[in-house]
């Protein structure tokens, strides 16, 4: 069972506020920095809970556990094997937001109300998403969407993990006053 960090992450969602603060993930990987903005007036809930999970460290020393070329890369997986967690699990935001290169979703199981800490960050134009997976923001600029597309090409092997694993060394939340 996935050790459950609701409480830290509640904690620290309390601090988090859209109306003075615009917020930014930055992923340092091992394949360069991925510089994430979020969309908290589509999907707030699935904003705050990223944020958090950074803040507490959540993201940092894991892999993108599954690749899939012209499609996306996934990671937040505490397992590394894409059936772990957070320990519980969040509303899913549905928006009109398109699933394009760049665009970063929430992944969930066959439950609609399943995400939790998986989140993807597609390299194609996967379109047969929208309505049904959270999308809640996107790579700030070009450098950051080349690095994910970078990372999209990556050798697989079965399951389509990367037979050379490529990480999250740190997820750092970047906060600027409104």
């Amino acid at each position: 069972m996935a050790t459950n960090r609701k409480a830290e992450v509640d904690e620290k969602i309390q601090d988090i506020d859209f109306t003075k603060n615009t917020y930014q993930i930055e992923l340092d990987t091992s394949m360069g920095k991925v510089l994430l903005d979020l969309y908290p007036d589509v999907a707030p809930g699935h904003c705050k809970n990223m944020i958090a999970l950074s803040q507490i460290g959540f993201y940092d020393n894991k892999i993108f556990h599954r690749i899939i070329k012209d499609f996306m890369i996934q990671g937040g997986c505490p397992d590394g094997n894409g059936m772990g967690g957070p320990g519980y699990t969040i509303m899913a935001e549905f928006n009109k937001t398109p699933h394009v290169k760049g665009v970063l979703s929430m992944a969930r199981s066959q439950n609609p109300n399943s995400a939790g800490s998986q989140f993807f960050i597609c390299t194609g134009d996967p379109r047969f998403l929208d309505g049904q997976y959270t999308a809640f923001g996107k790579t700030a600029d070009q450098a950051s969407l080349d690095n994910v597309l970078k990372m999209g090409v990556v050798p697989t092997g079965s399951d389509d993990r990367p037979k050379t694993p490529v990480s999250i060394n740190k997820a750092t939340v970047i906060i600027t006053p409104k």
